[in-house]
C-alpha cells in the first residue's frame, strides 16, 4: 500500500473525461457537491434480462454520471472513488508481472483509491486477499505498476 499525490486538473481529466480507467470495476463512490451522493458498484442482476458475469459495474458504465455529478462552476467539496482491476484482468497481471504463487480467484481486488479533499487529490493503493497470505510480492507488484502508470500519464506530483 502507497499513498501517492496527483496533480488534480489533469488527474480529474483521465478519471472523468478520459478512458483512462474504463476497464476498472467501479467498487463505490462518495461525492459531495451541494448534496452527498454515494454510489455503490456493485450490480443488482435482477435488474438486467441478460445477468451479466461480473459483480461490479465498469468505471465506464458510471463515468458519465459521476462526471454529471462534479461538473459545473464549483469543485466538489470532496470525494472518494474506489476503483479495482477488474477480475477479468486479474491473470493477465499476474503473468505481465511475474508474480507466482497467486491464483486469480484467489484474488478480492486490486484497488486504487481516489481521494479528493477539496484541495488535494491523493491515490492509495492496495489488495485484498480471498485467501490469508504473508507474501507480499503481489502487493509490491501492484503498487509498482500503478505508480508506474500515474507517472508515464504525468499525473503524480
Amino acid at each position: 500500500m502507497i499513498t501517492i499525490s496527483l496533480k488534480t486538473k489533469p488527474s480529474m481529466s483521465h478519471l472523468l473525461l478520459k478512458d483512462t480507467f474504463d476497464q476498472f470495476s467501479f467498487i463505490e463512490g462518495e461525492i459531495t457537491t451541494f448534496n452527498t451522493f454515494t454510489i455503490d458498484g456493485y450490480l443488482q442482476k435482477d435488474f438486467f434480462e441478460e445477468k451479466p458475469e461480473a459483480s461490479h459495474a465498469h468505471w465506464k458504465d458510471v463515468r458519465e454520471f459521476c462526471f454529471q455529478i462534479i461538473r459545473g462552476k464549483r469543485t466538489p467539496l470532496n470525494f472518494k472513488i474506489i476503483l479495482s482491476l477488474a477480475p477479468e484482468n486479474f491473470p493477465g497481471f499476474l503473468n505481465e508481472h511475474n508474480v507466482t504463487g497467486f491464483r486469480p480467484e484467489d484474488i478480492q481486488g486490486m484497488y486504487l483509491n481516489l481521494s479528493y479533499d477539496g484541495l488535494n487529490l491523493t491515490c492509495i493503493t492496495g489488495i485484498s486477499m480471498k485467501t490469508f497470505t504473508m507474501d507480499k510480492s503481489l502487493e509490491r507488484a501492484w503498487d509498482d505498476a500503478a505508480q508506474k502508470k500515474l507517472l508515464e500519464l504525468e499525473l503524480v506530483v
